[in-house]
């Protein structure tokens, strides 16, 4: 299988227990891109073994996508939170993705800070999908980053 990954981060303000704390469904309808419009039929949260199910409306049909929260963790030095992330992999995903993992990186910020990393790995039915889809997914994460700065506060670096 052929993967291709994206990354791309978003230096806030706030600090990393902070911006773990806003990580609710607030935040999740906010982040929906206008397109497709997303329904979500089960949120259960951020934590290992939660379930997270939406279905995507592309007008003529819908597809449903269903990911599993398959891991969580605080890693710290000594009193110091270094980085919260959590994991989301699709286990029922709409007919252009084949593989979905979305490792949601909350990182504590040297000059002040979080930076919230999304650092996804995906592939399609075909490899040269994946290339097709690589933009796509991109301008779909780029949505997320005045949200962010608007809910969390801008990074002094932006």
């Amino acid at each position: 299988m052929h993967t291709l990954n994206l990354i791309l981060d978003t230096p806030v303000h706030q600090s990393v227990s902070e911006v773990w704390r806003g990580f609710d469904r607030q935040l999740f309808d906010q982040l929906s891109p206008p397109f497709p419009p997303v329904d979500v039929v089960r949120f259960d949260g951020c934590l290992r073994g939660d379930v997270v199910h939406l279905r995507l409306n592309f007008l003529l049909f819908k597809q449903d996508w269903t990911s599993d929260i398959i891991d969580q963790q605080t890693l710290k030095t000594g009193d110091h939170i270094n980085e919260i992330f959590f994991v989301d992999k699709g286990v029922k995903l709409p007919f252009f993705l084949k593989f979905w993992q979305h490792r949601h990186r909350l990182l504590r910020n040297e000059s002040g800070g979080t930076i919230i990393r999304d650092d996804i790995t995906f592939s399609t039915p075909f490899w040269l999908t994946n290339y097709l889809m690589y933009p796509l997914l991109w301008a779909q994460f780029a949505y997320r980053k005045p949200i962010y700065r608007k809910r969390f506060g801008p990074s002094a670096r932006d």
